[in-house]
């Protein structure tokens, strides 16, 4: 009997080894389902938590109508130099008493000189992340009235993000084609200095997200210089529309399927929890005598 079990073991143990064979997992250790988490901070301003916790921030910037909200990263990513998407300040490292690097700054469009912009194309890998670039223009002049902006392409844990910047344009079928296939995108609807909403409708179905399109750069109340995101909303299905009011954050498993993709519209702060009041004593009966 003995060498029977001997053998069950050795069986086992062979089988382990087998390329494709799952790992063992230990009593009590199972697995959570990874996820990746978005964080908007209003305006183009956001952060992304991979689902080992490394963080990225992206067009940070200071604008007192949101709070000049500042958040921390690993590295940070720039679509373009106008301050109300590159104020580094307002991100600081995970371990505070670190400083960032120049290499912790992506800029896809770099000013070689004042007044005139270069894209910067950057395609690299930093551990399991992938960041890289696709250039287009801030308005419809290429480049004339506003100058260069640059898309952003983030993949991480299988899953992979567009930032649009302040893109002014509809793309072309090459910028289309150099974006690939996204599940998240992050678009600018506001209008004025970026697309319209009827615009990044039409830039949606263009890079058709598998999983969600997150309106971004756009007028809140107290923030009225660009407008609200009803024109992006306009015709679109209210079972494909996902309002989240009270928090500025997005939870993605990677694994997700959707039968069609959401819009969804995030807070630009997490709402605090609202403290219960104490509730007061009653006041006392008076005795009867």
């Amino acid at each position: 009997m003995s060498r029977l079990f001997v053998a069950i073991g050795c069986c086992a143990l062979l089988f382990s080894l087998l390329p494709g064979a799952p790992a063992p997992v230990a009593a009590g250790q199972e697995s959570k389902e990874q996820s990746i988490k978005i964080r908007w901070f209003g305006q183009s301003f956001f952060q992304i938590e991979s689902a080992e916790k490394r963080q990225i921030a992206i067009d940070p910037h200071a604008i007192p109508a949101f709070g000049r909200q500042s958040t921390t990263a690993e590295f940070i990513l720039v679509s373009h130099p106008h301050d109300d998407h590159a104020l580094l300040d307002m991100v600081e490292k995970e371990k505070r008493e670190d400083k960032f690097k120049e290499g912790d700054i992506l800029r896809g469009v770099i000013e070689s000189k004042p007044g005139k912009q270069e894209w910067k194309v950057i395609d690299e890998k930093r551990g399991n992340i992938r960041v890289r670039t696709v250039a287009t223009y801030h308005d419809t002049t290429n480049g004339m009235q506003r100058g260069k902006n640059s898309i952003w392409i983030i993949e991480m844990n299988g899953l992979v993000i567009c930032h649009l910047g302040d893109l002014g344009h509809e793309l072309s079928p090459e910028q289309v084609k150099a974006v690939g296939k996204i599940d998240v995108l992050m678009v600018p609807v506001g209008g004025i200095y970026t697309i319209n909403g009827e615009q990044a409708q039409n830039v949606m179905k263009q890079l058709k997200p598998r999983l969600y399109a997150l309106p971004m750069h756009y007028g809140i109340l107290g923030y009225d210089e660009l407008a609200g995101p009803e024109e992006f909303l306009d015709g679109i299905k209210k079972e494909d529309i996902k309002k989240m009011p009270e928090t500025n954050e997005l939870v993605i498993p990677v694994t997700l399927k959707l039968d069609e993709p959401k819009i969804v519209i995030l807070n630009w702060k997490k709402e605090e929890p609202k403290k219960e009041e104490p509730k007061k004593p009653e006041p006392k009966k008076p005795e009867k005598k």
